[in-house]
């Protein structure tokens, strides 16, 4: 899974409807895997990726080459967006778990597939 997908999931649990994102990564295993650079897809992602999310999630898993706040001139910014490719579409967690910060709900990750479904109970 990558941290682009990461970044858009939260918990769906019946009533778990603050703070229930982002999910917090644990046990996880974590592949790094080439993907090609395309600066206008990552240009046109930035005002839909939630950015302090991203930054912490990406210190969680040891990586610290995002800055705290997003470039004023962050489209335009080749350096910059060849950092977050790297770390948004390159960075893959293949195994381990997701846990939502609110109901503590885990969510496994096998083969770098979140399981997302829950339980008839859950809904």
């Amino acid at each position: 899974m990558r941290l682009i997908t990461h970044n858009m999931l939260q918990c769906h649990v019946k009533d778990c409807n603050t703070n229930n994102f982002p999910l917090r990564f644990e046990d996880v295993q974590i592949e790094l895997i080439e993907a090609d650079f395309n600066p206008d897809f990552l240009a046109n992602m930035l005002n839909k990726i939630e950015w302090e999310a991203l930054v912490n999630t990406a210190i969680q898993l040891g990586i610290n080459t995002l800055p705290t706040e997003m470039p004023e001139n962050a489209e335009e910014n080749e350096e910059f967006l060849k950092l977050v490719h790297n770390v948004l579409l390159e960075t893959h967690v293949q195994q381990g778990q997701m846990i939502c910060p609110n109901c503590s709900h885990v969510y496994k990750i096998r083969d770098g597939i979140p399981n997302m479904l829950l339980a008839e109970h859950e809904i």
